[in-house]
């Protein structure tokens, strides 16, 4: 049952089929609000909670437009979207419509949307308390069973409030409901501009909507294939190469920094720091941080923040003063968490502007959250439900991968979770679209981004050479991805062949290869 049902998709119309009534629906435009420009305009549609069931139950979904200025270059609609899975998106038409250069800008409508069960679509809740709304931690074999019971409680809350609708809280319902706007609209296709879990959103809907795949782009990317415990194990199997790196930076400024002349010294100076947070937490400025509060690999990927807040903590653990043009790294947002309770996607790229979305008010304080279990859970089988092997994958991988190994295998409430209803999406059609990926980013590594690439037979990859950070286009003014991004959504023309070029210094200008 699960495969099958795993290949439909929105029912197409007929001669004899009447086109069901949530593909024919039109949006009621109306200004989003009084404090917002009336260029902002946001509708609600209503989709099925279960398009296997079409006349059963259904979901607000949450829509926003900006229109084109130049509907004499107007090419068609771009729906956005920032990541997640469990961020709002509302507000993302408004803010990409001041980023993009003009000459892009003109060409789209620029539509955003949250997606089901997230903020004004329907916004669903598994009453977790603030104790309860994290993504698990560091494996401990002492602590290992209440490790277990968090995990097992976060899923009976999940199904206790919200069981009826979970199951269908999914990148393909997600990836139907994009298609359901593509139709309100009036649409014969649509272009899409999706960072980090929006990569594989736009993956998807390339799969199950080919011939209404138009221009994509598919940035900081997620490896189909390691959805998603994979991706939770990619942050630990890529943390060593940034790692490296940075202890051979830091050494080459040691004068600077004061970490160790050599890369070894400088990996022996940050690993007698995790020691001696474990055996007694370092006091930084009132934060009481242990070894597994300063093992996160993220920071590494930026080999200057990595060694201020190196430098910092081991000036605190020593108790000896800082350099007074020093500065105090702010430890607490950098470390401890970093990837937050939201999925693999916090910072920047991903995370809503202000006054995104519906009133915070209407919107249950853990709503990210429990979407996020939902679409993590619910995306793909591929979970172990037996406590036992994490337990022993765990132990292994602190051993192999000793930054972050052992908290991206611990378990996670998805081993408690109801079967999902279908299988995950198959990459088997050609998608003709651009992928694009910093050389460093923390999130979503490169070798994830290679991974979609792969998947997607038919795509090209513009990969940023010394680029760093989570999200590439328009994230960073200065990325020699953005030349290439732009010329493919203004013309609608791939790269003839994979682009690899170098962001440079802000004053230098790109170079191609």
């Amino acid at each position: 049952m699960a495969t099958t049902l795993s290949q439909l998709a929105v029912p197409q119309a007929s001669a004899t089929q009447p086109t069901p009534g949530y593909l024919s629906q039109r949006p009621a435009w109306h200004r989003c609000s009084e404090d917002r420009p009336a260029t902002y305009e946001c509708a609600t549609l209503k989709v099925p909670l279960d398009y296997e069931r079409p006349q059963g139950p259904t979901i607000d979904l949450a829509i926003s437009r900006v229109k084109s200025g130049n509907p004499a270059k107007r090419h068609g609609i771009m729906i956005l979207n920032p990541g997640g899975p469990g961020t709002t998106g509302l507000y993302r038409p408004m803010r990409m419509s001041t980023e993009m250069p003009e000459d892009v800008r003109d060409r789209y409508d620029l539509i955003g949307f949250d997606p089901r069960g997230v903020g004004a679509s329907s916004p669903i809740t598994c009453g977790l308390d603030q104790t309860e709304k994290g993504t698990g931690g560091a494996y401990r074999p002492e602590r290992f069973a209440s490790d277990v019971a968090w995990a097992r409680s976060v899923a009976d809350k999940c199904r206790e409030k919200a069981g009826n609708v979970l199951p269908y809280i999914t990148t393909r319902n997600t990836a139907r409901d994009m298609d359901v706007i593509r139709a309100a609209l009036g649409e014969r296709k649509i272009s899409y501009l999706g960072y980090s879990y929006g990569t594989y959103l736009g993956a998807v809907y390339s799969q199950m909507f080919p011939q209404r795949t138009d221009r994509f782009v598919l940035d900081s990317g997620v490896d189909p294939h390691r959805i998603w415990r994979g991706m939770y194990q990619v942050w630990a199997t890529s943390a060593g190469p940034a790692f490296e790196r940075w202890t051979h930076w830091a050494a080459e400024r040691s004068a600077e920094y004061g970490l160790g002349v050599t890369p070894e010294a400088v990996s022996d100076t940050f690993w007698a720091l995790v020691a001696r947070a474990d055996r007694e937490p370092i006091d930084y400025f009132g934060q009481k941080l242990t070894g597994d509060d300063i093992r996160d690999p993220g920071v590494f990927y930026s080999p200057a923040e990595a060694s201020a807040i190196t430098r910092s903590l081991k000036a605190a653990a020593e108790r000896t003063p800082m350099p007074a043009d020093a500065g105090v790294p702010d430890v607490k947002r950098l470390l401890a968490g970093g990837r937050g309770a939201t999925g693999p996607d916090p910072d920047t790229a991903a995370a809503p502007a202000p006054g995104e979305g519906a009133s915070p008010d209407a919107v249950p304080v853990d709503n990210g959250t429990a979407v996020y279990w939902s679409v993590v859970c619910g995306d793909t089988e591929n979970w172990p439900r037996d406590p036992e092997q994490y337990e022993r994958d765990s132990v292994q991988d602190k051993v192999r991968y000793p930054l972050y190994g052992d908290f991206a295998s611990n378990i996670k409430p998805c081993a408690f979770w109801r079967p999902p209803l279908e299988v995950a999406t198959p990459m088997t059609h050609r998608a003709k679209v651009l992928t694009v990926q910093n050389e460093w980013d923390p999130m979503t590594p490169l070798s994830s981004g290679q991974g979609l690439h792969r998947a997607l037979k038919g795509s090209r990859m513009v990969l940023a050479k010394g680029g760093q950070g989570h999200g590439v286009y328009l994230i960073d003014g200065t990325s020699c991805a953005n030349e290439p991004v732009n010329t493919y959504l203004t013309t609608g023309r791939l790269p003839v062949r994979d682009v690899t070029c170098q962001s440079p210094p802000r004053d230098q200008e790109p170079k191609r290869s």
